[in-house]
Order: structure tokens, then C-alpha cells, then sequence
């Protein structure tokens, strides 16, 4: 038997998705009905209505819980151990270098396979 509890913050959460929405809604459309106003006007509005958009969306349960990843994946990001210069170089050269021999082999099947199919149906090209 489950038992759904729902949260208390659930429809003010529901309310907040929806004025960032409509915020961001309002924003294309603005920039559209009012063309005739400079661009740098114009911008300068559409990024406000998207940063109170973001700030409104952030104060929800999921917005909290991506903002939370993030920082967390940005942690892990600061843990990998990124290849140096001369290692990345190294490692292009070799996969360029087997990629080529690859398509050699390929190609050298490709033509046996052709003269074989050639030789066994009488028909060449």
C-alpha cells in the first residue's frame, strides 16, 4: 500500500512554473510587438524578464534540486584529471593513424569481395 503526501509547496510550486512561464512567454512576445523600440531596449528587457524568470523558477522544489546538481557536478568536473596537451596530441595521431589502416583493410576486403562476386557471377563492371 503507498501513500502519496503531497507537499504543501506543491501548488505554490505549480503557480511559480506558471508566472515563469508567462514571464518568459511575455518576453518573446514583447520583443516582437514592440520592434519599433532600439534593440539595445528591447534586449535589456529580455533579459530581465529571463533572469526573473530563472530567479522565480529556482525557488521551486526542482529548481532547487537542479541548482544543487549543479554545483555538485561542478565539484566533480573540478576532480577529473584532464589529459595534457602533448598526451591529447598523442592520442589524435593514434586514432587518425588506425582509422586509416582500418579504411586500407576495408577497402582491400572490399575489392576481393568485388572481383570474387565478379568472377563467380560473370558479370563485371
Amino acid at each position: 500500500m503507498s501513500t502519496n503526501v503531497e507537499n504543501p509547496s506543491s501548488s505554490m510550486d505549480t503557480v511559480k512554473w506558471l508566472l515563469a512561464v508567462v514571464l518568459l512567454a511575455g518576453a518573446v512576445v514583447g520583443n516582437y510587438m514592440y520592434a519599433d523600440i532600439s534593440v539595445l531596449t528591447r534586449a535589456i528587457g529580455v533579459v530581465v524578464a529571463v533572469g526573473a524568470a530563472l530567479g522565480i523558477a529556482a525557488t521551486t522544489e526542482k529548481g532547487r534540486t537542479f541548482i544543487a546538481f549543479a554545483k555538485e557536478s561542478r565539484i566533480e568536473v573540478r576532480k577529473v584529471v584532464w589529459p595534457t596537451r602533448q598526451e591529447t596530441t598523442h592520442t589524435t595521431f593514434i586514432v587518425m593513424a588506425a582509422t586509416v589502416v582500418m579504411a586500407l583493410i576495408l577497402w582491400g576486403l572490399d575489392g576481393i569481395l568485388f572481383r570474387a562476386v565478379g568472377f563467380l557471377t560473370g558479370l563485371t563492371l
